[in-house]
Formats: structure tokens, sequence, C-alpha cells
């Protein structure tokens, strides 16, 4: 439902999931914002949210004092299948020529809307990120642990997907519409911009800055699922990016030695687990805690063994030279273990994260430490080679 204009020029599009107590509110500031001589319109896309958001939009446009420059519409989706396909189907239906993406819970002051417009006109660029990492810009009201993860994720996405903006993870963004025809998206994840920059080609990107304000009313949407959605995107977009262009020769290097050591620290676990194992039922009487240590041995030497061959792909395997190796890689192994612990019950205990949010976090965390340590100092080798 939706009174119809001409030619809108500006979409925003608004993903929801039970925001039934914030979404009347942004609408009004959002039609507030918009300047007078630019027509534009508004698309709520609701995930059948429980809490009738939808239902209430409904309401709200049917009393929408009519205007001659803004419009109110919405999707209504069956089911919760995902943010970035839910903005996608927005931007299917917008019919502006510049899309604003940004979110329903007041984290995304619509004040900002005007300068976002603005810029992608007199900059001539394609892409405008309202950031939170570059000069001017911040974070309000956040604990700790969400700033660390935040951090983390944004550091990951730059590494791994070379990508040059510092604020990849931003959800409040606008772009022209037809940077994305001939690009086909997987809609993995819950940062539909991530996949924007690596897959559009030739773009001009552009960061202002704008102050993050977390919301005051309903629950955060980040859980575990989100984190290995994001984990399972990056790699997509990784791979992508690798079959699509590889003129970055020692990025691509690091990136790849950095999968086999995960890889191989995954491998790691199986070899702890199957060797305290059968310490434990093979040896009568022997305390569960001497098996653990004996799998935690087991599988720093596997590990060692693969990493050094496979990882780094060292081939001398004289004694002097293996046994300063190994000392040095059971030494980082252990202050990684040390890092990880550490971060679990700092983050558990003083920050109040939910335990298997530490846990992953400290693994990655713990991990990438232990790579880059061994990298660096064990195998000698330089960073990005």
């Amino acid at each position: 439902m939706e009174y119809q204009i001409k030619n809108p020029k500006v979409s925003i599009i608004i993903p929801t999931y039970n925001e039934s107590n914030n979404i009347i509110e942004i609408l009004k500031q959002i039609k507030n914002s918009i300047p007078k001589n630019i027509i534009s319109e508004t698309i709520v896309v609701d995930d059948n949210s429980p809490d009738g958001t939808g239902r209430i939009v409904e309401e709200y446009i049917k009393n929408f004092k009519k205007i001659t420059n803004h419009t109110i519409d919405i999707i209504h989706r069956t089911a919760k299948t995902g943010l970035s396909s839910a903005i996608f189907n927005g931007i299917q239906e917008a019919k502006g020529e510049t899309i604003i993406v940004m979110d329903a819970d007041h984290s995304h002051p619509p004040q900002i809307i005007p300068k976002m417009i603005e810029s992608l006109k007199k900059s001539h660029c394609d892409i405008v990120i309202a950031s939170r990492y570059v000069k001017g810009g911040q974070i309000k009201d956040w604990t700790i642990s969400r700033k660390m993860i935040s951090k983390i994720a944004t550091k990951i996405a730059k590494l791994f997907l070379n990508i040059e903006p510092k604020d990849p993870m931003s959800g409040f963004f606008a772009f022209k519409k037809n940077i994305l025809k001939n690009s086909k998206f997987d809609l993995l994840g819950y940062k539909i911009l991530l996949e924007m920059l690596v897959k559009t080609k030739n773009v001009k990107i552009m960061e202002i800055p704008y102050t993050f304000t977390d919301r005051k009313i309903g629950q955060s949407k980040l859980d575990s699922q989100i984190i290995l959605d994001y984990i399972k995107s990056i790699w997509k977009l990784y791979r992508f990016g690798k079959n699509v262009k590889t003129n970055n020769k020692k990025y691509t290097n690091f990136v790849s030695k950095a999968a086999r050591f995960y890889t191989i620290g995954a491998t790691g676990l199986l070899v702890n687990l199957l060797s305290s194992f059968l310490i434990v039922t093979g040896i009568p009487d022997v305390w569960y805690i001497h098996a653990n240590l004996f799998g935690i041995a087991s599988s720093i030497s596997s590990n060692f063994i693969l990493n050094k061959f496979w990882t780094f792909e060292d081939k001398d395997f004289s004694k002097k030279k293996t046994v300063v190796q190994f000392s040095k890689f059971a030494t980082f192994s252990t202050l990684g273990a040390v890092i990880q612990l550490g971060m679990v019950f700092y983050l558990t205990e003083t920050q109040n994260m939910p335990y298997y949010l530490s846990l992953i976090l400290a693994v990655m965390t713990g991990a990438f430490g232990n790579f880059i340590l061994n990298k660096k100092y064990t195998f000698k080798e330089k960073l990005l080679e």
C-alpha cells in the first residue's frame, strides 16, 4: 500500500524483524530529514515479525499524511530468511536511482541522509558509507566486548577480502543502483555491503563520519548463527575474489597459508581427542589429566609437522633446525592457549558475554596470533609472503 508519486529519486530500504517499538518513530524522522526538493520513498521489508511490526507499518501508511515528495511502502515476507536477502528484496522493488540502506533501531541517524545524498552527487562517487571508524566517527553505548567483536570482524574482512574502506561492516550506506548491474549476489550473512564491495567493479567509494548509538529498545540480533554466517560469507567472498583476480600474489599467499594453518588446527583437535581417549581406555588407572596432557602434546606435535611441511612448505627436517622450530612452535601454541583461556574468562565473567560467543572470539584471536608468531619467528617468513 502506498501513495503513488512520480519517479522517486531516492529509495530508503529498512529491513525489520521485531522492531514494533522503533519503526514508527524512525519513519517519522526519515520523512522529516529528506530535503523537500527530493522525491523519495521509504520501503520497509519485514520478515514476518511476531511482534506485529508489519501490521503496525500498514496502519501507519493508512493514516500517513499525503505529501508530494515522500511515500512509504512495505514488503511483507513470509519468513525470516536473512538480513541481506531482505535488503536485496527491497532494492529490487525500489524505484529510486539512489538507494540508502539503514536499520530501524535508531543506531543510524536519519539526519545523516542529506549529507549522504549530497556526497554521492558532488563527489561523483558510487557508494557512500556512513562510517564509525573514520575521523569524526564514533560509537556510543557499546560494551567493550561488543566493540571488540566489531573491530575483529572488520579486521578480518579487510584482511581476507583486500578492501579499502575503514568500515566495510557498516549497515548504513548509500549507492547508485546501476552499479549492481551484471553482479550476482549470494546474500549469505548479514552485511550486504561486504558483498557489494567485493563484487561491484570500478566503483568509487567515499566514507563520511557518523555517531553510532546502540539501540535503546529491543534486543540485538547478534547471535552464534550470525557469526557462523559471517565466517561462511567471508570465505565465499574470499574464494570469489581469488577466482576473479589474483594480482596481489603476496596477499593471496598470506590468506592461503592462514587457511591451511586453521585447517591443521582443526585436525589437531581431533588428534587431541583421539589420543586422550586411547590413553584413558588403553592404560588402566591412568589419570584423565595425564591423558589430556598427552593428547595436547600429540596435537602440538602433529600440528607442527603438518604446518612445517604443508603450510610453510619447509622440507628441511635436519635435527637441530627441527628441534629449535618445534620448541618455538610449542611455546607459541601454549601462549595461544593462554590467550584463549584469558579472553574466554574476561569476556564471560567481566563483560557478561554468552560463553559460546566468548569462545568463538577467543579461538579466532588465539589462532590468528599463533599463526602470525609462528610465521614470523618459527619459520622466518615475512608476514605478507
